[in-house]
């Protein structure tokens, strides 16, 4: 559960660290506007999409199936990427300093990526065509 941890880390810093330049303040909520909705579809969707195969642990339940459907047909780990996108979204609503957190938060998330797709190899013989097939691991498009 060390993600939460990062998450904490990445509000808390963004409440007590410095705020941004007014002048910037607005263009900056533009830009947060999108990500944390993006975020929150990501999240939600890969929720909703494993059902009763969430778990808080990366390591693939003993019976699930591999999900290829929803957003997991755009990246392989959309839960990461949401809320990868949701923290770095809080950055600049909040302050420059919340961005420090969240880039361990990105080590993090990306080494549990790997660890995950690891498990999703020995654990699903076909994972290795949906890999191939789905490039993206955390956000559409990007990433």
């Amino acid at each position: 559960m060390l993600q939460v941890t990062f998450v904490v880390l990445v509000v808390v810093t963004g409440i007590l660290g410095p705020a941004w330049p007014r002048a910037w303040r607005v263009w900056l909520e533009i830009v947060a506007a999108p990500l944390a909705l993006a975020g929150v579809l990501l999240l939600f969707g890969g929720g909703f999409g494993l059902g009763r195969q969430l778990t808080p642990f990366p390591k693939p339940v003993a019976e699930g199936d591999l999900k290829q459907g929803g957003v997991y047909g755009l990246v392989r780990h959309p839960m990461y990427g949401g809320a990868l996108l949701l923290t770095f979204a809080w950055s600049p609503v909040s302050s420059p300093l919340a961005l420090a957190p969240w880039i361990l938060a990105v080590g993090f998330i990306d080494a549990k990526g790997r660890r995950e797709e690891a498990w999703l190899l020995e654990r699903h013989p076909n994972y290795e065509e949906y890999r191939r097939r789905v490039r993206r691991r955390f956000v559409p498009f990007v990433w």
